[in-house]
């Protein structure tokens, strides 16, 4: 049910996602969709964790593939995120905008959740050079955040997109 209520709400927005529309579309009662998701904010907190799970495969995957690569784990796992971001914009929101009942960067937080902020941490720890890698892994997810949020709002020059990336992966987070 809730891969079916993503692949709406990415199709027609979380407008869209009702608890009978998504009955319909799936082919089951409705009084099934309200037994396992009793409001739309359960539907869309478990939209919002199936999403973490997928962001932190698409970050892990991204720190193996460029583990010993000559540039460190950071420039892949922006990208990875980035792209992650940008191609799922419903399901991100669901992840960072509208549910607030999952914690980030806290341990042990939700299990996908988890996982995400983890695979940040993992891809900056090379960097901390004596700072404390939490919070620089949350100094970095909200940098990450914020600049897809501004951007996606059309809020940051478009022209200059590559710069503040080159920024987040080289410039911000620079030993000291």
């Amino acid at each position: 049910m809730a891969l079916a209520a993503r692949e709406l709400a990415e199709a027609e927005g979380w407008a869209a996602v009702t608890h009978r529309r998504l009955a319909e579309r799936i082919g089951i009662d409705i009084e099934v969709v309200y037994r396992w998701f009793p409001d739309p904010a359960a539907l869309m907190s478990a939209v919002a964790v199936l999403g973490f799970a997928d962001l932190a495969a698409a970050l892990a995957a991204a720190r193996e593939t460029a583990a010993g690569g000559g540039h460190g784990e950071w420039p892949a796992v922006v990208t990875a995120y980035l792209d992650f971001a940008y191609a799922s914009p419903e399901v991100y929101d669901a992840m960072l905008a509208h549910t607030s009942d999952l914690t980030l960067g806290r341990d042990p937080g939700p299990g996908a959740p988890w996982a995400a902020f983890a695979e940040l941490r993992v891809a900056l720890a090379p960097l901390a050079a004596g700072r404390d890698p939490d919070t620089l892994a949350e100094v970095g997810w909200a940098l990450l955040h914020g600049t897809v949020m501004l951007t996606r709002g059309g809020r940051l020059r478009p022209d200059r997109q590559e710069q503040r990336e080159d920024m987040i992966v080289s410039g911000v987070f620079a030993n000291p």
